[in-house]
């Protein structure tokens, strides 16, 4: 479908001026009136049965800019807030609003923790969400700069828990940072963990930790491991700051996606990292990404795997007609600009609604 037959489709979008009262400040952000919102199919005047919203990597730090650690991209570690107040004011002017948000990890940046902040800066980011509507929080790496895993297990960012105390169709699997929400019927959402098995959030002494360390060591023959090995191409996954999904997982995968084909549910697997490698950097691919594609090109129910971590974004839709997005990073986004979305789901298609450097796409089920 045409970027026009898009732009169709969603409605016009113009722009509002919001006043952030408690900050003394105006931001501009892009809002649809009620006549403009995208209620309705204009194909065949269906309406959404829900929509949610999703950002990715707002890295947030209350310091200047800076880059990232080649030193070739500029990062505005504060204005991230800004661009995050920015969303869920355009989240809450909906109507109706958001039934979720998701958010695709690395919340706040590595640099908070040697000055101290991890705590505040979380707080902060937070309080941003917390009238937006009920956030679904992904682990990337930047939490495990900041937080242990017995942290994260403890704290708001372990939305796998408070989802399996709120949603009956919600449930955490024991053991892992994996877990499933359904908010409506015939419509599920597996929220993955991408650092399972990785060097980073694992003690020393785990096993899967020893399993990462190997890995890494196999494939990469740096001595920083964060630089990429010299071989190019996919063999490039294999860096410090990746991870991958450990067999429970996936079998946890495989099994969820068998209940979900005998139901006849739409899927959508969510994950910090990417799993296909024209979705993304290969720098930024989950290190076994070649096993989750075999799990869910076995199964009829995947409609979609969303994503963050490469900054730059990225889609394809693959041969199964799963479709692979991969969310811009609000991080390396000017101040000026945007990168966030609105998904609105109906019977046969999600619609994407972009704001900024996020591209509008309707998204046809397979």
């Amino acid at each position: 479908m045409s970027s026009q037959e898009v732009d169709e489709l969603l409605g016009h979008v113009g722009d509002a001026t919001a006043t952030a009262d408690s900050e003394q400040f105006q931001v501009r952000v892009r809002r649809r009136t009620k006549s403009e919102a995208p209620t309705e199919n204009m194909e065949d005047g269906a309406r959404p049965l829900f929509s949610f919203g999703v950002i990715a990597d707002i890295q947030y730090a209350d310091i200047d800019d800076g880059y990232n650690f080649s030193c070739t991209r500029r990062r505005y570690y504060r204005h991230s807030l800004e661009q995050l107040r920015r969303a869920t004011l355009a989240w809450r002017s909906e109507s109706p609003r958001p039934r979720f948000v998701l958010q695709l990890g690395d919340v706040i940046d590595g640099f908070n923790k040697p000055r101290r902040a991890s705590r505040s800066a979380l707080d902060a980011v937070l309080r941003e969400l917390e009238d937006a509507a009920l956030v679904h929080h992904v682990w990337g790496n930047h939490e495990f700069y900041n937080f242990s895993r017995e942290e994260l297990a403890a704290s708001a960012l372990n939305s796998g828990r408070e989802a399996a105390t709120q949603d009956q169709g919600a449930a955490l699997a024991e053991g892992g940072n994996w877990y499933h929400f359904s908010p409506e019927p015939r419509f599920r959402f597996l929220v993955l963990d991408a650092y399972d098995v990785s060097v980073i959030g694992r003690q020393e002494r785990s096993e899967r930790y020893s399993q990462a360390l190997r890995l890494l060591q196999e494939h990469n023959d740096n001595e920083e491991l964060n630089q990429p090995p010299a071989r190019p191409g996919v063999e490039q996954r294999f860096v410090k700051f990746g991870g991958g999904f450990s067999q429970d997982q996936l079998q946890w995968l495989d099994r969820l996606l068998t209940l979900s084909d005998e139901k006849l549910e739409k899927v959508t697997v969510v994950s910090h990292l990417p799993v296909h490698p024209s979705s993304s950097d290969p720098v930024c691919l989950a290190w076994n990404y070649e096993e989750v594609l075999s799990v869910l090109h076995s199964h009829k129910c995947v409609v979609c795997f969303m994503a963050g971590h490469d900054h730059d974004g990225g889609y394809h839709r693959d041969l199964y007609g799963i479709h692979h997005l991969t969310f811009e990073g609000v991080i390396e986004t000017p101040p000026d600009n945007d990168a966030f979305g609105s998904v609105y789901v109906y019977e046969d298609k999600m619609v994407l609604k972009g704001n900024g450097r996020v591209a509008s796409r309707i998204l046809q089920y397979p």
